[in-house]
This record gives C-alpha cells, sequence and structure tokens, in this order.
C-alpha cells in the first residue's frame, strides 16, 4: 500500500477561480449522482451538495445508480470506488464505452497508488481519499464544473469559427432598420421568445445576435439553420443521443439545446422543419426538457428561443404546413428586417463597412466606390439583399470595377444602361425568355433547392421540373 496525496491534480484540471461567483453559479447548474454503499457517506455528501447543486441524488450499488441514470440526466458521479456489486473503475469503463461523458470523481478509503492510476486513466477527473474535509469534496466538484463548461464553450467556439462571417454588425440609419432594432433592444433583456421575419440575406441571424448581446444571458448564442440539417437528424442536433441511438451514432452527444443553456439557442428557417419535428419542439418549449434520441431520461434545459423565417408563418399555418400551437408559441414577439430595397439610404453605409471589413479579410486595399457606381447600386432592386450587397462588394475589391452582372441581375442586364428598364428585363424579350431567367434566379437564389425555389415562385415542383427540362431540352437541340 503507498500513500496518496489526495490534494495532487489531475494535469489540466486546475481550478479557474474556486469559491468564486462565477464557479458557484457554475455550480448551482450541476446535477450530481452519488454512489457509495455507506449510508453515513451518502447522508453527508447529500447534505452538503444539496445546497450548492441543481439536483442531488444517492444510490448504494451500480445497479442502483444505473436505474436513475436511465431516468435522470447527472453532470457529475461521485463514487465509491470500491463497492460491493462492482468496481467503480470497471463500471467508469463501461460509462465510457457507452458513450457517457458525465465526470466522476472517485472517493475510497484505500491509499493505493496503482489504483488511483487505473482511476485517471479509464477517465476519473479526481481521486480523493477518506476521511476528507468538506472543502476537498467541494473544490474537487467545481474544478469538474468549469471543466465541462470549458469543454463545451470550446465546441461551440469550433463550431462558431467554422461559420464566422466578417459582417457581424447592424449597419444602417433608415427609419425601418433603426424602428427594428428599437424593438430588439425593448425585448432584449427578458425571456420572451422572438420570431424574426424577413427575406433571404437580410440579416436576420445579425439581429438575433444583438438581441442575444444585450441580454445580458451568461450563456452562448448557438445557431442552426433548420434547413440545412437533414430533418432525420434534426432531432439529435437540437436534443442530443444516446450511444447506438442510430448508425453513425458512436458515442453519447449533448444537443444544442444543453450548448445553449443559460443562452440563445436562434433556429433559422424554422419553416423548413417538419410537422413531427415541429411537435417534439413545442413539447420542449412547454415542458424545458429535452430527450436525447434513444434515451429514456429527460434533461431540464434553459435556453432562450429566437426563431427566424423567410416566409409568412401565418400562411404556412392556413396552407397546414406550420402548427399553428407553435405558431403562437413562438410569435410572443414578431419582429421584421426589411429588405434593403426597403432602405436604399443604408447603401452608403453598408458599402464602407463591407470595403473596411473585406479589405482586412482579402488582403486588398480598401478600394472606394465611386459616386456614380454607389448611385448605379442604389438604383438595383436587390433581390438577394444585404448578403448580395456584400457579395458584390467583394467582388468589386478583387475585380476593381464592377462588372456588367455585379449587382446580381440573373439576365446579365445592367440596371443603369439608358434606354433599359431597371429592374427587369429588355422591353424587347419575349415572355417565354424573361420567365425562363425569372425561374432560373428564382432557383440561384434557393441555392439549386427546387423545392424551395417551386415555393417562393407559388408553383409546385413538379411543374418547375417540367419547366426546367423543357429549356434543358431547347437549349441542348440549339447547340447541336
Amino acid at each position: 500500500m503507498v500513500a496518496v496525496d489526495s490534494s495532487s491534480r489531475v494535469p489540466g484540471m486546475e481550478s479557474l477561480g474556486t469559491g468564486s461567483a462565477a464557479a458557484e453559479e457554475l455550480l448551482r447548474t450541476q446535477a450530481v449522482l452519488v454512489v457509495d454503499d455507506e449510508p453515513g457517506m451518502r447522508n453527508f455528501l447529500c447534505r452538503a451538495l444539496n445546497g450548492a447543486c441543481a439536483a442531488v441524488e444517492a444510490a448504494d450499488s451500480v445497479a442502483a445508480a444505473d436505474e436513475l441514470r436511465r431516468r435522470h440526466h447527472f453532470d457529475l458521479l461521485i463514487v465509491d470506488i470500491r463497492l460491493q456489486d462492482a468496481s467503480g473503475v470497471e463500471w467508469l469503463h463501461r460509462l465510457r464505452s457507452q458513450g457517457d461523458q458525465a465526470a466522476v470523481i472517485f472517493i475510497t478509503a484505500f491509499a493505493d497508488l496503482d489504483l488511483a492510476i487505473q482511476a485517471l486513466r479509464a477517465g476519473a477527473a479526481d481521486f480523493i481519499l477518506k476521511p476528507f474535509r468538506l472543502e476537498q469534496i467541494m473544490n474537487a466538484v467545481r474544478r469538474c464544473a468549469e471543466r465541462q463548461h470549458m469543454l463545451r464553450e470550446n465546441f461551440l467556439l469550433k463550431r462558431q469559427m467554422a461559420t464566422l462571417r466578417p459582417a457581424r454588425g447592424i449597419v444602417g440609419e433608415s427609419d425601418s432598420i433603426r424602428e427594428t432594432m428599437e424593438i430588439a433592444e425593448r425585448v432584449a433583456p427578458t425571456a420572451s421568445m422572438v420570431l424574426i421575419e424577413g427575406e433571404t440575406g437580410t440579416g436576420k441571424e445579425l439581429v438575433a445576435r444583438a438581441i442575444h448581446d444585450a441580454s445580458g444571458r451568461k450563456g452562448a448564442f448557438v445557431a442552426l439553420n433548420c434547413g440545412s440539417v437533414s430533418q432525420e437528424l434534426i432531432e439529435s442536433e437540437l436534443f442530443g443521443h444516446t450511444k447506438g441511438a442510430f448508425t453513425g451514432a458512436a458515442q453519447e452527444r449533448e444537443g444544442l439545446f444543453q450548448f445553449a443553456s443559460d443562452g440563445t439557442l436562434f433556429l433559422d428557417e424554422i419553416s423548413e422543419m417538419s410537422l413531427s419535428m415541429q411537435a417534439k419542439l413545442l413539447r420542449v418549449l412547454e415542458e424545458r426538457k429535452v430527450r436525447p434520441v434513444g434515451a429514456e431520461r429527460e434533461i431540464p434545459v434553459n435556453a432562450r428561443i429566437i426563431a427566424a423565417t423567410n416566409r409568412k408563418l401565418a400562411e404556412e399555418v392556413r396552407g397546414g404546413r406550420f402548427r399553428e400551437d407553435l405558431f403562437y408559441r413562438l410569435e410572443v414577439v414578431t419582429l421584421r428586417v426589411p429588405p434593403l430595397r426597403e432602405r436604399l439610404e443604408d447603401i452608403p453605409a453598408l458599402i464602407d463597412h463591407f470595403v473596411d471589413t473585406l479589405a482586412v479579410e482579402l488582403g486588398v486595399a480598401p478600394t472606394p466606390l465611386s459616386y456614380k457606381e454607389i448611385e448605379r447600386l442604389q438604383n438595383y432592386h436587390w433581390p438577394g439583399n444585404v448578403r448580395e450587397l456584400r457579395n458584390t462588394v467583394e467582388r468589386f475589391l478583387l475585380l476593381g470595377s464592377l462588372p456588367r452582372d455585379t449587382s446580381g441581375d440573373p439576365a446579365g442586364v445592367d440596371p443603369g444602361a439608358e434606354g433599359q428598364a431597371a429592374p427587369g428585363f429588355p422591353p424587347d424579350w419575349p415572355l417565354e425568355r424573361v420567365e425562363e431567367a425569372h425561374v432560373r434566379a428564382a432557383l440561384a437564389e434557393a441555392r439549386g433547392n427546387k423545392s424551395a425555389a417551386a415555393r417562393s415562385l407559388g408553383v409546385s415542383r413538379k411543374t418547375l421540373e417540367r419547366k426546367l427540362k423543357k429549356w434543358q431540352g431547347t437549349e441542348a437541340a440549339a447547340n447541336s
């Protein structure tokens, strides 16, 4: 038997401010399971943790602990390393093989160095000798909470860096955008749900981020585009899943609702969510609990929801494509982000902003646009809104001028050319050619998504595919 220094720490597990207000607040978010076959030790730990943690449960065996884990989510397990029905180290190996990532603190009366090494190699966060002081166990629990918090922040940082965009602020002083941002500022400190409506590319996510930044919420801003994730995987993305819940689920994973705890979860393009998934989301919003895919237990969540859509949800409800009860749940406060054509006076300020930010990103000189070039862009109708303007400025910085199609007109028409209707198509074009150009523009705006393009055009997907096939056949015949 070799004495083990119970004050030693696992590498990388140094406290980030033990006893601080931030550490105590993190502690209050933790659900803890105590597993010990000594009633006195269980009672002592439960009394010590009850007032400091969100929830505390106790079990006298691994079997009882597994039963509790099936019904509840736990962030931390405090486990006697030698239990009557199993070894704590063997149980930890089994938990990790199942994908359970809960932090584990082992406690023991046996000062065995080999046992301590086995425990730490199995993935234990700490190893504490009995008898121990209350301060020792509380410090260990705080460190575990801080470590789990850092891991979540690291995951979110990587996720946000992968989708980072240079323009993050709200630029513009037009009456329409100022009205929108004034309402956003008023609702930001509340916990109310917000529904943001606006065309694609208007900056709905920027408005959502502005609300989160002004809210004072200490958690992260987590965004999900509901249209970019398959309906088969969106439930796992939001709620998490257990190991083996579906093909490819190699390990347990938390959902975005948990990553957004005490923060904001932004659900972009929520109208793309299937009706069955809408029902599950409604249940979460009502009960404030999520059930990971493949799990029996429910996990409490505390994320503010901001949803966004490029459609009128009221019309989607009338068409039977969106649940009425979910719509009324979401539209506590509705914000409309105006399209760029309704705030053309903001274009010069937006251009200056994009020139400054993109020049740094691209490593080029911040070349300003001339008055005539800015005036030309102000005469365009901007179907792609602010996103299209940003791309136009980026191309200008790379090319040094505005090509004929720089303004984004799908037919390649210079909207500032004399004798042409701007915006629009040449008056000598036949109707069939105008229709084709308009349909292809809608398809490009939908990034090739035929279903989305058909909805924006007000036709069925079958009709859209029939027209495209016809035009492709005409083009092939002309080239033969």
